[in-house]
């Protein structure tokens, strides 16, 4: 009798253990590195895009015969699209498979992007940067969750130190690229560049990975919920996108689209929580460090996008930099990143992963105070240099981070959701972070402006002495021109003015990113992830004869 029961417990001991519950379900692929090249691609294109029409509007609005109220809504048209697309996203994916819905959107945006430089008018133009949005807002949302179904447990690390890669690539060398398309082909160039990218995309999906079936779940069609969440998201996407050209509160088209939103966004939340069938079970997702850690998220999306406008506002408005010189300071956060890119994923596979955005947030704070106690109308791209490399180690740090401690909390049924709400967060967490920016860096420009002009009295000794002393210098014939003194001492207030405006926007920043170090620091250590994550130098047992 104890034989047997001896039997039976080595029988089960031999056993296959159960999957823990926090793991996702993976499947084996031939060729991982193409599926990592995929996010790449992804992530890549989808904040590429974007941020290149921010940089070239003017030539764009130049060749649409568009005025600047109406070229505003260039880059609204594809990034509501964006938004409104990532809920629709998760649950097409779930039905039909990521990969089947990633190929066919890369190949959509593919021809949408070849074909958009050939709009006849800014009407069609606007439709094509949003059937764009559309396609490109695919790609986060089932990107990341497909590359986790896919990709073996030991390389998850190192497909979140991609994803932050690529963000930092995109988002840093998009003005040196347009500044040369510019300077030696054709705006043009802005929307067929993204052509080859989204063509090797369908092709690292296609060769890099198995036909996948949808999950064995699907997400319910919960058709109401996913309408009311995705058009809420847009409407108040749009307002933030717009609020500052129109002055927020102030104009009624900003009004109600913020107010339409949140009815919307508020009959979501009801609806999801009193429906026996939800798209998203907001109770389940709330319980956990998840909407901590999507806030985390938002905030530094917020401190990538403030910073990447406050350099080119400062040394464009102040230096007269143009978009290719502003790319050249730029460019310096996102060489480092192919170096920390491999030390971030090491870090993230053999350490706690709340280490790795501590530090990275605490560099951030370092950068924007570096810049906010030494900025001076002097400042040239050299000057910003020490701060934004530093400012690159703690933005890949943080990101990578604070993306692996999200997926070890990870659930199989929030798969595909996470990927969504990543969506969500990254794009309006720039969003916000970019309005709040642009309105405080102008709000605190025009009360800098104010004080300043309070020390220029007409009649005033220093006044009229430095009045004279301009009008000198802007001489041609030898005969001081008034005029042109006062033109330039003008120029000269606005200049201190919104010198001034960027180094509150900078102190604003840093207490941010203060603030996103508290929640991390609140968080409970994370689970037990995958393989690889172990201690760094942790003691190799060696065991002798038994």
């Amino acid at each position: 009798m104890s034989a047997s029961v001896s039997a039976v417990d080595t029988a089960a001991s031999q056993a296959p253990a159960p999957p823990a519950p926090s793991q996702l379900p993976v499947q084996a692929t031939g060729l991982p590195w193409l599926g990592l090249a995929a996010v790449l691609m992804g992530t890549f294109i989808s904040t590429l895009s974007g941020r290149f029409s921010s940089f070239a509007l003017s030539d764009i609005r130049g060749a649409m015969h568009a005025g600047f109220d109406e070229g505003a809504w260039i880059i609204t048209a594809q990034t509501v699209a964006q938004m409104l697309v990532a809920p629709v996203a998760v649950w097409v994916g779930s039905v039909y498979g990521s990969r089947q819905i990633l190929i066919a959107s890369s190949l959509a945006f593919a021809l949408v992007s070849l074909l958009t430089p050939f709009s006849p008018n800014l009407q069609t133009l606007l439709v094509f940067q949003f059937i764009g949005g559309l396609a490109s807002g695919c790609f986060i949302p089932l990107t990341l969750s497909f590359i986790l179904r896919v990709t073996p447990m030991k390389l998850w690390a190192y497909a979140v130190a991609v994803y932050a890669l690529n963000l930092e690539l995109s988002l840093n060398i998009s003005a040196s690229l347009e500044g040369w398309y510019a300077d030696h082909w054709s705006w043009h160039w802005i929307f067929w560049q993204n052509v080859p990218l989204a063509l090797i995309m369908a092709v690292c999906v296609h060769f890099g990975t198995q036909r996948m079936p949808p999950l064995p779940t699907p997400i319910r069609g919960d058709l109401y919920g996913v309408a009311s969440c995705s058009v809420g998201l847009a409407l108040i996407y749009a307002a933030l996108d717009q609020g500052n050209r129109l002055d927020w509160l102030n104009s009624g088209l900003v009004c109600g689209l913020l107010i339409a939103g949140c009815v919307l966004m508020g009959a979501f939340l009801l609806h999801e929580l009193l429906t026996p069938h939800p798209w998203i079970d907001l109770k389940a997702f709330i319980n956990g460090p998840l909407p901590f850690l999507l806030l985390l998220i938002a905030l530094l999306r917020l401190t990538i996008l403030s910073t990447a406008y406050l350099i080119p506002q400062y040394l464009g408005a102040v230096r007269g930099f143009r978009s290719l010189e502003v790319g050249h300071t730029l460019i310096w956060i996102a060489i480092p990143q192919l170096v920390l890119c491999p030390i971030s994923a090491f870090m993230l596979s053999r350490t706690d992963p709340r280490i790795a955005p501590s530090v990275g947030l605490l560099c951030i704070v370092g950068a924007c105070l570096m810049v906010a106690t030494g900025l001076t109308p002097s400042w040239g791209a050299e000057e910003f240099l020490p701060s934004q490399l530093l400012q690159a180690v703690g933005q890949s740090l943080a990101l990578s981070g604070i993306v692996f401690y999200c997926v070890l909390h990870l659930k199989p049924e929030l798969i595909l959701t996470f990927g969504a709400m990543l969506q969500i967060a990254r794009l309006m967490g720039g969003e916000i972070g970019q309005a709040f920016v642009s309105t405080l860096a102008r709000v605190r420009e025009q009360h800098a402006s104010n004080l300043i002009g309070l020390h220029l009295q007409a009649g005033n000794a220093d006044v009229v002495q430095r009045v004279q002393a301009y009008a000198a210098a802007t001489s041609r014939s030898g005969i001081p021109d008034r005029d042109s003194g006062i033109v330039l001492l003008g120029r000269v207030v606005r200049q201190l003015a919104t010198l001034q405006g960027v180094i509150d926007a900078f102190v604003a920043v840093a207490a941010t990113v203060a603030f996103g170090l508290i929640i991390l620091a609140m968080l409970d250590p994370p689970p037990r992830g995958p393989a690889s994550h172990r201690p760094l130098f942790a003691r190799r047992r060696v065991e002798g004869p038994s």
